[in-house]
């Protein structure tokens, strides 16, 4: 079946998944996760990328993220995977591909999702029990969030402005949302639509999207099509015997 294209249209958010090849590792220490971030924050702004959110992960990166371009979100991720391949492979005496294939993103609707999305990709470290707060994880965006540091490489978006009047408040209301948790539902959702691309929000959200109309915004149905019945034939009643 042919690849759908990429969907990343200028000025929607996106929450994307890359992972390393065969699930291997593309960080083996603290330097690397610097690096990368280094990575990212320059290709971001060579290719006008607003960096919401982010979670490194031993073995795969999420993000949050809007093009302010067309090509944006492609051009940054191409841009920051060759540089840090060539650095990885360098610094780790190895070499052939480092990444799985093509990032994985899924446009979805920021009115509803944009604070889950956030939540979802800073939050892996503390699912996976890597570490025992969110706090603690030195490699996502949530200490930026909540005031501990301040991220240059971070872009509020304004669902989180809208948590707040000052920064403290919106600092404490995020931590409260990060206390709370995502539902599993919500879990579940942001994990599907990570993995498979598809955008996400409610009907008219979608439908909305239906009419940009440069491909497909949801799946097609499973199966084959059902077949209406054929309309029965009656001989007249006027008919001769």
């Amino acid at each position: 079946m042919a690849r759908l294209p990429r969907f990343s249209p200028a000025g929607l958010p996106a929450l994307v998944l890359q992972r390393g090849n065969n699930r291997q590792p593309v960080f083996l220490g603290p330097d690397d996760y610097l690096h990368y971030l280094d990575c990212l924050r320059m290709a971001a702004r060579e290719h006008d990328l607003a960096i919401h959110a982010y979670g490194l992960r031993p073995n795969h990166i999420h993000l949050v993220a809007t093009p302010r371009g067309p090509d944006s979100l492609s051009l940054t991720m191409q841009a920051v995977g060759r540089r840090y391949a060539r650095y990885f492979n360098r610094t780790a005496g190895r070499t052939g591909t480092l990444w799985e294939g093509r990032f994985r993103s899924a446009v979805f609707d920021p009115a509803e999702w944009m604070l889950p999305a956030m939540l979802y990709a800073e939050g892996n470290a503390m699912r996976a029990g890597e570490v025992m707060t969110p706090e603690a994880d030195c490699w996502s965006s949530y200490r930026h969030h909540v005031g501990i540091e301040a991220s240059t490489l971070v872009s509020d978006h304004s669902a989180y402005w809208e948590l707040g009047n000052t920064p403290f408040e919106r600092q404490s209301n995020y931590r409260s949302l990060s206390n709370e948790g995502l539902s599993g539902r919500t879990l579940a959702t942001l994990r599907k639509h990570a993995h498979s691309g598809w955008p996400l929000g409610d009907d008219a959200f979608l439908a909305q999207l239906e009419r940009q109309g440069t491909r497909r915004v949801q799946p097609l149905p499973k199966g084959r099509p059902r077949r209406e019945p054929l309309a029965e034939t009656h001989e007249s009643d006027e008919s001769v015997t």
